[in-house]
């Protein structure tokens, strides 16, 4: 049967490489409910132990050769920002990257009719989108949507003139938050097609609230993130004793794992947390709902980093006043999208411990107000962040470019 659906190419870092991965799942979640409308393929680096070429839930995978055998470690498992960070030999690799990213993506618009591309990240995804689409003489427009660590970390003459190369030639932009926005507005970038539109979460079948309050563990205190210095976990730790001075219940569940694991372990046998905090890793993202929901708080304690780098939009925070948590979150420009103070949850300023554990013993000591503000919190994100709701924005801003086509350079 002839295919009526436009054919979309989603190019990303990010993706998970086989079934029940623990890679973060956005762009995969988007990209199956743009399949409802689309042909989609997605052009994702290859990994020890992927398929170079799969189909998974009506989507057809590509996956990019960049390295030989178990060298090809540049991407997954905390990105490639985090990954060079990290291991700075690592950035050898990025040459190789690059060439191999640009070769597929050039075999794949050469060999195929692609009505649109959906590049997320503008570096290096957007970058390759247009070389690549001016080598092969492919007249596909390009969305691009910034996640925010290629806007905000990505800092220097160098970079600057690539993000605004980038913003001069696409045909539209997404970014998760008014913040990034304003950052963009800041490149002196041309009008294009832009609309702030985040990533999604399940807030209809998995991020709900458990099915009676009596299954929140009393005192239970959860963090969820990448152990990055901008995820501002050390400031929870700090906070904790204060806590445990009014509540020695209380007990912080730590889900994630990153390169600052050792000095946050190190900080919280330091202070003498070695019955109050759990590291737990990195789970599943079948295993979060669970965890959301016997929680009685979910803490965010990010700031911005000494490179600069900061949130762009939090989905965590998204998932867990989907479940109904009580939430304390510190005040950062893409927090402001999701959290109102006293109205969804508690915003605190950045790298205060003291505040951080006045708003998180008010939340302990009064019920009352954690259950409302929970469910205010369900309210609004349901209304706003479903990904249902998400993705007919998405279909609907690739649907404009694609009738807007190509624009004069």
């Amino acid at each position: 049967m002839q295919n009526i659906h436009p054919t979309l190419l989603v190019l990303t870092s990010t993706f998970p490489r086989w079934s029940g991965d623990r890679e973060p799942p956005f762009v995969y979640e988007l990209s199956r409910r743009l399949a409802r409308h689309f042909t989609v393929h997605v052009l994702a680096p290859h990994a020890p132990g992927t398929k170079e070429v799969e189909e998974m839930d009506g989507i057809r995978v590509f996956r990019f050769r960049y390295f030989w055998g178990e060298g090809e470690k540049l991407a997954y498992e905390g990105g490639i920002l985090g990954s060079l960070k990290q291991h700075p030999r690592r950035f050898l690799l990025v040459p190789f990257f690059l060439a191999g990213q640009l070769a597929a993506l050039y075999r794949l618009l050469k060999s195929g009719h692609y009505e649109a591309i959906h590049a997320h990240w503008l570096l290096p995804q957007g970058f390759a989108a247009i070389l690549s689409r001016k080598c092969a003489g492919a007249e596909c427009p390009i969305l691009c949507t910034s996640h925010g660590g290629d806007l905000f970390a990505l800092k220097g003459s160098l970079f600057r003139i690539l993000k605004r190369f980038v913003l001069s030639r696409t045909q539209g932009l997404t970014v998760v938050s008014r913040a990034m926005k304003e950052e963009v507005l800041r490149l002196g970038s041309r009008e294009l097609i832009t609309d702030v539109i985040p990533m999604g979460v399940d807030l209809e079948k998995t991020f709900i609230p458990p099915p009676n309050s009596a299954a929140r563990i009393p005192g239970q205190l959860l963090f969820v993130g990448r152990l990055v210095e901008k995820k501002g976990l050390i400031y929870l730790l700090g906070a904790m004793p204060a806590i445990l001075q009014d509540h020695p219940e209380a007990r912080l569940l730590i889900v994630g794992s990153g390169p600052e694991e050792q000095n946050l372990r190190k900080e919280a046998e330091r202070l003498r947390l070695h019955s109050s905090v759990t590291f737990l890793g990195s789970l599943g993202n079948q295993d979060l709902p669970a965890l959301y929901q016997k929680s009685e708080i979910v803490v965010f304690p990010s700031i911005i980093a000494a490179d600069g780098d900061q949130e762009g939009f939090g989905l965590v925070q998204v998932e867990a006043l989907g479940c109904e948590c009580g939430v304390v979150a510190t005040d950062l420009p893409a927090i402001r999208d999701i959290m109102s103070d006293g109205k969804t949850g508690f915003i605190v300023p950045q790298r205060n411990e003291s505040a951080l554990a006045e708003k998180i013993k008010f939340l302990l000591n009064n019920q009352d107000v954690r259950i409302e503000l929970g469910r205010q919190g369900r309210a609004f994100v349901r209304e706003r962040y479903d990904w249902d709701i998400i993705a007919e924005r998405y279909k609907g801003m690739i649907e404009k470019i694609m009738a807007a086509g190509e624009r004069p350079r």
